[in-house]
């Protein structure tokens, strides 16, 4: 059954080529096109059949049977560059991990007054980046994949709803670097020494509750997420292995990568053609195993959204905003600065604001097409290595990064 399962996940993950930036930390800010429209707002306002992982009490929006199928094509751009003493301009290198596309089904049907049911396969998120045969970013290739399978489940009365959606996930994980630095890299120089295991893969399992309240045109939410508990064996330890031959000691003894737990809130209100919707979570990195040993911290996400509807078509606008989870390290420890090259080289999920924009044109009752672009403009950080001063072929003592993304995302709907 297990291996079944691995050859299905495998088969969607081959639309995507390398890894996905995710925009919040490594999470996508919203699940399917009408929620990416609009800043990704869904915990206080249904979109169907896509509702499952944002809020599964809101698939009760759901007249008949709605079958839900299309994705993301996801364009990061991230540029990474050594700071070295003396030497300026710094000079960028561009990763190569720069397309992907990220697929999403989503059915839901009422089974009767009160109670629907749903099942969906989709990509959530991930990150990663490709400095293959360049030295001077250590060759960093990293990768990481994730995809969730739901079964919503809900019930309504008297306005009030209530979901639950058991999650099912598959997750992968690869980071490879060279140029790594040995115990004799202290007289040499620099050796180069290739650091990896190979792809990891594993399946961790949750679940995600909601509710909400609806009166008028005014709708509330609340949703919870558990964390995700995954395992992929020899990555951590084996990336952070070679360090420990000159001194840093980077306390990540396990090879846990948790994706973290949410909680969030979010309100619609419909007046005449036009809706209104705020959302806010938070997303606990900071007690996600993996993740705080990396030194990441909770993330504060808002999002606006706006909708105007008008017979057969809709127009949407909206803007997220998620606080930069990738805290500077100490650089002047060998340990922060380890970490710092970590996270801006390899896993550099820095982006903090989000512009959107969508619409929906339907075909026929039957048959509607939903469309959405979204932008995070370009944002620059940079994190100390001064301990490092003195090793490698940089001579490095601080790490640059450059992240923007674009993304286009795109849902064919049919309603029976």
């Amino acid at each position: 059954m297990k291996r079944t399962i691995k050859l299905a996940v495998a088969a969607a993950i081959a639309l995507s080529g390398t890894a996905a930036f995710a925009t919040n930390g490594d999470h996508l800010i919203g699940m399917g096109a009408k929620a990416r429209g609009m800043g990704g707002v869904g915990i206080g306002m249904s979109h169907g059949a896509e509702s499952a992982l944002a809020n599964p009490a809101l698939i009760t929006s759901v007249k008949g049977t709605e079958v839900s199928f299309g994705g993301t094509i996801f364009m990061p751009n991230v540029e990474n560059g050594m700071n070295q003493p003396g030497v300026s301009p710094l000079n960028y290198t561009k990763s190569a991990a720069d397309l992907s596309v990220i697929p999403e089904v989503a059915i839901a049907q009422k089974a009767s007054d009160n109670f629907w049911w749903g099942i969906g396969m989709y990509g959530v998120a991930g990150m990663g980046t490709d400095y293959a045969n360049h030295d001077e970013n250590f060759n960093m290739q990293t990768n990481l994949q994730l995809m969730q399978f739901a079964v919503p489940l809900a019930y309504k009365a008297n306005g009030f709803s209530i979901g639950i959606a058991p999650v099912l996930q598959y997750g992968s994980l690869d980071i490879n670097y060279g140029g790594t630095l040995d115990a004799t890299s202290m007289s040499m120089g620099y050796q180069a020494v290739g650091t990896g295991e190979g792809v990891a893969q594993d399946f961790g399992f949750g679940v995600n509750v909601g509710a909400a309240y609806e009166m008028g045109g005014l709708t509330v939410g609340v949703s919870y997420k558990s964390a995700i508990d995954m395992v992929y064996k020899n990555q951590l330890t084996g990336a952070v292995a070679d360090f420990h031959n000159f001194g840093v000691l980077l306390n990540i003894n396990t090879d846990n990568l948790e994706q973290p737990a949410e909680i969030g809130i979010g309100t619609s209100y419909v007046m005449g053609n036009n809706t209104f919707a705020i959302d806010y979570k938070q997303i606990k990195w900071a007690d996600a195993k993996g993740y705080k040993d990396f030194g990441w911290e909770d993330q504060n996400v808002f999002m606006l959204g706006y909708q105007f509807a008008q017979d057969n078509w809709a127009l949407r606008a909206g803007y997220n905003h998620g606080s930069n989870p990738v805290k500077e390290q100490n650089g002047m420890t060998p340990d922060g600065a380890a970490l710092n090259m970590f996270n801006l080289t390899g896993f550099p999920a820095t982006v903090e604001d989000h512009y959107t924009v969508g619409g929906s044109y339907e075909f026929s009752k039957m048959t509607s097409l939903d469309l959405a672009y979204v932008y995070a403009p370009e944002v620059t950080d940079t994190y100390s290595m001064a301990a490092f001063a003195g090793f490698g072929p940089m001579n490095p003592t601080s790490v640059s990064t450059k992240h923007s993304q674009d993304a286009v995302s795109f849902q064919l709907n049919f309603n029976f």
